[in-house]
Parts: C-alpha cells; sequence; structure tokens
C-alpha cells in the first residue's frame, strides 16, 4: 500500500471504517513486526509492541496533516520498539532472547541472513531492514534515524557490503 492509499485508509478509519483498519493491519504488520523485531531482538516483546502500534492507530489514527504516513508508522513503531526495549533491560536482560523473528522460506538462508543481520551494527541493521522491508526511501530513513542522508546511504551499503561477506561465507 503506498502513502496515498494509506492516507485515504486512515481518512476512512476517522470516519469509522474498521474494515479500512483491517486492511492497513494485513498490509503492514509483517514490514511492521520484522522492523520492531530487529530492534528488539526478542519475539514476545515484538508482538506485545506490534499490537501497541496498531492500538494506537486505531484509537487515533494519523492525523490529515500527515505527509508520509508509512515513515509516520515506521517511526512510531520504531520509538516504541526502542522504548521497549529499555523498558526490557530494566526488567531482565536474561529474558531477551536471540531468536529468529521471521518464519522462514529456505531455513538454512534465512538462518544465515538472520545472524549476519544480527552482527551488523544495530543502526545499520535498523536501515537495510527500513529500506528493504519497511521499502522506505533513504530521505524518509535519514529522517527517522536521525542521520544525515549521505550517512543513511553509507551506511546501507557499508552493511549491505557486510552482509554479503557474511553470508558468502567470510567473516564480518
Amino acid at each position: 500500500m503506498n502513502n496515498a492509499e494509506l492516507a485515504c485508509q486512515f481518512n476512512s478509519i476517522r470516519c469509522g471504517d474498521k474494515t479500512a483498519f483491517e486492511e492497513i493491519y494485513n498490509d503492514m504488520k509483517t514490514p511492521v513486526y520484522t522492523i520492531i523485531c530487529r530492534i528488539t531482538r526478542d519475539e514476545s516483546l515484538s508482538e506485545d509492541i506490534l499490537q501497541e502500534v496498531f492500538v494506537k492507530l486505531f484509537v487515533s489514527p494519523l492525523p490529515p496533516s500527515v505527509k508520509n504516513p508509512r515513515a509516520y508508522v515506521f517511526q512510531m513503531a520504531r520509538n516504541l520498539a526502542i522504548n521497549g526495549t529499555k523498558q526490557a533491560r530494566h526488567i531482565s536482560l536474561d529474558e531477551i532472547s536471540d531468536t529468529v523473528c521471521q518464519p522462514p522460506d529456505d531455513i538454512s538462508l534465512r538462518m544465515d541472513i538472520d545472524d549476519a543481520l544480527k552482527a551488523l551494527p544495530a543502526q545499520e541493521c535498523e536501515i537495510v531492514t527500513l529500506h528493504l522491508i519497511g521499502e522506505l526511501k533513504f530521505r524518509e530513513i535519514a529522517e527517522i534515524v536521525g542521520v544525515p542522508l549521505g550517512t543513511a546511504l553509507w551506511k546501507y551499503r557499508q552493511a549491505i557490503g557486510k552482509l554479503q561477506t557474511s553470508i558468502s561465507g567470510g567473516a564480518l
């Protein structure tokens, strides 16, 4: 779903259309969950945060002034994931697990990719995930992550190189 379609769906939600919310949820749950999971590295916490994101969107849909609904939703998910991770760390570091966050198509390759992503610095992993899974443009990613556009591009290229090296058998 592109930004124009999302804006239209959020307008429908403001008018009480629950079907529009369901369509947004079905379209965005997987990429939003993936981004949350890459930040928290905890499936259970990620599922809770995913629910929190969509409850907030249902209770108070995006204002019409938001020009980029996809980026807004991913920014909300990112912020809640970061906050949730901080709160989880205060509870107990032992509860945070390193689990694969998406069901794999090819288990071996998916595990290699997941391990390679986990080995990346957090910001590089986040940039790769926002671009590939969230389908955001680098300008949007730079804004969400809080870095200049050139830095976001550089970190993405650097991360992709590390991923290629790691998956092809080299070390990060």
